[in-house]
C-alpha cells in the first residue's frame, strides 16, 4: 500500500518531517479517533492542502509512523549489537537500546499501543515482522546451545513481551528514564530463564559475559 508521497527536496523533507512530528505528538496524546488532518496541519504549521501532497489520509500518516517506528527500532538495535560475543550480551544491550529508544520516541511507542484497535493488520504486522528477525537470532542462538530449547516463535513473543511491558511501567505509567539499574534487573531475569545456563556469563548484568571455550555451533 502507498502511504506517503516521498519529496524530492530538502524544503519538502522539513515538511514531511514537521507533518509525521506533529501527528506523532497528537496521536499519542489525543488519541487516533480524536485527532483530525486539520489539526495535525495547524500543528505543523503547514495548510490542509499541503498535508495531502504527502499522505492520503489519516490512516496512512499513522501506518506510516508505525513503520518508521519499527524501521529505526531494529536499525538501533542491530548497530547497537554488532560488536556483541554471544547472545547473553547482545540481549543485555538490545534490552537496553529498546527502553533508551521507547523513552525518547514516547510518542511512537504510545501509537504501537494504539494500533490495535485502529489498524489490527498493521499491528500485527509490526510484531510478526519484529518475530521474523528476531527469530533467526535465537534459532542460531540455540544451536551454539546458548538459549534454552523453546520454541523459537513464542520465544520471540515471550521476549518481546519481556521489553514492552517494562517500558510501558517506567515510560508511560511511571514516567521515568530508564535506568541502568533497571536493565540489569530484568535482565536477572530474562538470564535465569532464557539462557541455557546461567552460570556461563556470570558478567552479564553489566553487559555480557564470557564465552564458553567448547562451544561449537551444530
Amino acid at each position: 500500500m502507498h502511504l506517503v508521497n516521498k519529496p524530492k527536496t530538502a524544503r519538502g523533507e522539513e515538511t514531511l518531517q514537521r507533518i509525521c512530528s506533529a501527528a506523532e505528538e497528537l496521536f499519542a496524546d489525543r488519541g487516533y479517533y480524536n485527532t483530525q488532518i486539520g489539526d495535525i496541519a495547524r500543528k505543523a504549521g503547514v495548510a490542509t492542502g499541503t498535508f495531502y501532497i504527502y499522505f492520503p489520509d489519516k490512516i496512512s500518516v499513522f501506518r506510516y509512523l508505525l513503520n518508521e517506528l519499527g524501521h529505526q527500532l531494529r536499525r538501533e538495535i542491530r548497530a547497537a549489537a554488532a560488536g556483541t560475543e554471544n547472545q547473553q550480551e547482545a540481549e543485555y544491550v538490545g534490552l537496553r537500546t529498546f527502553l533508551s529508544f521507547a523513552s525518547k520516541h514516547i510518542g511512537l511507542f504510545k501509537i504501537i499501543w494504539q494500533a490495535q484497535f485502529v489498524d489490527m493488520e498493521a499491528f500485527k504486522e509490526y510484531y510478526e515482522t519484529f518475530s521474523a528477525r528476531y527469530i533467526c537470532h535465537i534459532s542460531d542462538a540455540q544451536d551454539r546451545g546458548e538459549f534454552a530449547d523453546i520454541d523459537p516463535v513464542y520465544f520471540s513473543y515471550i521476549l518481546m513481551g519481556i521489553y514492552n511491558f517494562v517500558a510501558l511501567k517506567c515510560i508511560v505509567f511511571d514516567e521515568k528514564e530508564p535506568s541502568e539499574e533497571l536493565v540489569q534487573e530484568v535482565f536477572k531475569f530474562i538470564r535465569n530463564g532464557a539462557f541455557a545456563t546461567s552460570g556461563d556469563s556470570a558478567g552479564a548484568e553489566n553487559g555480557g559475559g564470557e564465552r564458553k571455550k567448547d562451544r561449537t555451533k551444530n
